[in-house]
């Protein structure tokens, strides 16, 4: 892992929190995106050298709706970049952590990413984020395996 990609935070409403969270950081958003195969909406600001995503839920199904339901807004998870996703997720698996998919996703802000379990991460859902290669990339890595 190389360094902290972004926090995700899940919020109700996309609208309000981006106010408040412009308020806060004294700069509005820089991109909204939907991740329509998640179910969300995000929202990214940058801070310094770092990310803030915010996350709404677009369905009553989605991960973030579950969460919000059980927890209430707040942190959902830390993210951190990796060079190799494919690699980072044997190497994870091998070493006793569940990852909650088995091939990589496609996720917002043109990123591959996996999720770590959080019952196997003390309670931390951990995301894998890779830079989205270009197909011929992507090919050699997972063959490389």
């Amino acid at each position: 892992m190389n360094q902290i990609e972004h926090i995700g935070i899940a919020v109700k409403s996309l609208s309000e929190s981006n106010g408040l969270f412009e308020k806060l950081f004294g700069e509005a958003h820089y991109k909204i995106e939907e991740v329509a195969s998640e179910g969300v909406s995000t929202s990214f600001f940058k801070v310094g050298s770092n990310k803030i995503e915010l996350l709404e839920a677009t369905r009553e199904d989605s991960p973030i709706a579950k969460f919000i339901a059980k927890r209430g807004e707040g942190v959902h998870h830390i993210a951190f970049a990796v060079d190799n996703i494919h690699a980072e997720m044997k190497r994870l698996k091998a070493a006793g952590f569940r990852l909650l998919n088995e091939e990589p996703k496609r996720g917002a802000d043109n990123k591959l990413v996996c999720f770590i379990h959080p019952k196997t991460a003390n309670g931390v859902l951990v995301e894998l984020c890779q830079e989205m290669p270009n197909a011929e990339n992507y090919d050699q890595q997972k063959s490389s395996l």
